[in-house]
């Protein structure tokens, strides 16, 4: 039998890295999750060869006092839940505490942030779980994660990442829901330098929807908002003749977080199926809520899988809700359904001009991550916390 030993620190970050980053578009969704639990109205993500060479996410949000800087990359470090108990009343995005430091296993990572009642920022740099510096800066309000060479240090795993082209349209996919998600905030997408996504923060749903799936879908929705008791479904339908030959375009949303759930699809499609063809699906757009005592978000290390407490009676209201509505739809004369298509305006006739938070060329010619920093640059320990 072989020696039973003690894993070093390294191997198992780089263990546990493998169950929360699986790609670029992994990095991405951790770090806009933190973006969004910090409050921010405003956040550019950008990439360069589909993200597996540098990701940047920048915000407007509240920043990280100097003293947390260090905690916020430790293992299971967290300012969402205090005890287990709180699993089960979870609001943020976040709550595993795994994020900084599952990125920091695989990647070079700088982190430049600043509270909004900070006078100056910090800039703390981490290379595969080691850090490498910390340093005063001046910064905007607000906080900027810099990943470079993500899984530089796992060869095994980096091999396993697709072409830059579709490691980018994974997060690019991403970042429309993250939109949908949250239409209140102003979303930014750059990749290799061209922008490919933009959101005004507007908070109009259908102008999220036009500007992501076009005009046919737009103009071709089905207004849902129905309450049960202790729960509520809102959102879109599309009608059925914007049908799909796929799932792709069944999205749900469960107290503000995207999922994918089996009995949430099939409650939608049974609510649906008199009005389709067999093996056509709807077009939907759906949020859920519901105390958050009746929903388990720790089912999965990505957080798109979810547990229901009463699963049945849940998928009864969301198939009775969509059976309902449509069947409401149908009756409309279709006569009045032309009329309100013709007043519908396009959303980006008037386009918000999009405010970022950060300058976007900022170290856009760097060659190294650390390059220029040196140890005599850092701050005493006492300094730091």
């Amino acid at each position: 039998m072989a020696e039973i030993i003690q894993l070093d620190k390294n191997t198992i970050d780089q263990i546990a890295a493998g169950e929360v980053i699986e790609n670029p578009a992994s990095v991405v969704k951790e770090l806009v999750e933190n973006a969004i639990d910090a409050g921010s109205t405003l956040i550019t993500v950008e990439i360069r060869e589909g993200g597996t060479s540098l990701i940047r996410v920048t915000d407007n949000g509240s920043g990280i006092e100097k003293t947390q800087v260090r905690k916020a990359f430790f293992s299971h470090a967290t300012s969402k839940i205090r005890s287990a108990a709180d699993l089960f009343a979870i609001s943020s995005l976040g709550f595993r505490g795994e994020a900084l430091s599952s990125i920091a296993a695989v990647a070079e990572v700088e982190m430049i942030t600043k509270p909004k009642d900070a006078l100056i920022g910090v800039r703390y740099l981490m290379d595969g779980s080691k850090e490498e510096g910390m340093e005063e800066v001046g910064a905007p309000s607000g906080t900027s994660v810099m990943v470079r060479r993500l899984f530089y240090n796992t060869p095994a795993r980096k091999k396993f990442l697709r072409k830059p082209r579709r490691e980018g349209a994974l997060v690019g996919d991403l970042m429309e829901k993250l939109a949908l998600d949250n239409p209140h905030i102003a979303f930014h997408l750059v990749s290799d330098k061209k922008e490919v996504f933009s959101s005004s923060g507007s908070g109009n749903l259908k102008e999220l929807i036009y500007r992501i799936y076009g005009r046919e879908i737009a103009n071709s929705l089905i207004p849902v908002h129905v309450k049960g008791d202790g729960v509520m479904l809102h959102g879109f339908l599309g009608e059925p003749v914007v049908n799909r030959a796929n799932r792709n375009q069944e999205l749900f949303f469960v107290n503000g977080r995207y999922v994918r759930n089996k009995l949430l699809s099939r409650a939608l499609e049974e609510g649906y199926q008199q009005y389709l063809m067999q093996h056509r699906f709807p077009f939907a757009v759906l949020f859920i809520e519901l105390s958050t005592d009746l929903v388990d978000v720790n089912a999965h290390p990505s957080k798109m899988e979810v547990r229901f407490h009463e699963p049945d009676a849940l998928y009864e209201f969301i198939r009775r809700s969509v059976a309902e509505v449509s069947r409401i739809h149908e009756m409309i004369p279709n006569v009045a359904l032309e009329e309100e298509k013709k007043d519908k305006i396009n959303p980006l006739l008037n386009p918000v001009p999009y405010p970022q938070p950060f300058e976007v060329n900022r170290l856009e010619e760097t060659p190294s991550l650390f390059e220029g920093f040196s140890q005599k640059e850092l701050l005493p320990e006492d300094e730091t916390g």
